[in-house]
């Protein structure tokens, strides 16, 4: 269950960084180098996506929990902006609905 969580948060930092390197370049004036580290960001987010054990389709809805948990822990770590009360409550929301998705007892 660590494995799988931890395999997700590492899976949406790769996407994060990605997609955050090619906004810096496009609103931020960073050089158009950035898009190569991004790029691999990306490759290696398609990549870390293969390795979760279950069906393609569960395992983006789950992703999609931690994927929002994790851009509001960048919210705060790298934009500087402290999430709200609000914010908390919806990433618990949504890790609820990943832990139900992914560890929810199935036959298949």
């Amino acid at each position: 269950m660590i494995r799988t969580f931890a395999l997700f948060v590492v899976t949406a930092l790769a996407e994060i960084v990605g997609c955050y390197l090619p906004w810096l370049w496009l609103r931020k004036g960073w050089s158009a180098w950035v898009l190569i580290p991004a790029a691999f960001a990306l490759a290696a987010f398609v990549w870390l996506l293969s390795l979760h054990p279950t069906a393609a389709g569960r395992v983006y809805a789950a992703y999609g929990g931690v994927y929002v948990a994790v851009a509001l822990a960048w919210l705060w770590l790298v934009d500087s902006v402290r999430p709200s009360a609000w914010d908390i409550v919806g990433a618990s929301i949504a890790l609820t609905g990943m832990a139900v998705i992914m560890f929810a007892p199935r036959s298949v």
